[in-house]
């Protein structure tokens, strides 16, 4: 199965429901996290660049011996790529 990312800050949800948020109606939302989005809405307003600096601490935790420029980098290339920081 194809890893899924939450589509605001890249998180990997992996297949467990409890990642997933709700849409407005309750139903789940697979393409954000719950930490992002809840009941048809982001949790909170952000530029993608305030995204990337608070996600740089998890991302270091999550790759020992990452440093934080190397994870800005790395981030800065994918997030664009994701929903909620693609221009329309």
């Amino acid at each position: 199965m194809e890893q899924r990312y939450c589509q605001s800050c890249g998180m990997p949800m992996g297949d467990a429901d409890e990642m997933y948020s709700t849409n407005q109606d309750g139903t789940k939302n697979e393409d954000y996290c719950i930490y992002c989005y809840a009941d048809g809405k982001f949790t909170s307003e952000m530029t993608m660049d305030e995204m990337i600096e608070g996600c740089i601490q998890y991302y270091i935790q999550d790759k020992p011996g990452a440093t934080e420029e190397e994870a800005r980098k790395m981030m800065k290339e994918f997030f664009p790529k994701l929903k909620r920081w693609q221009v329309a």
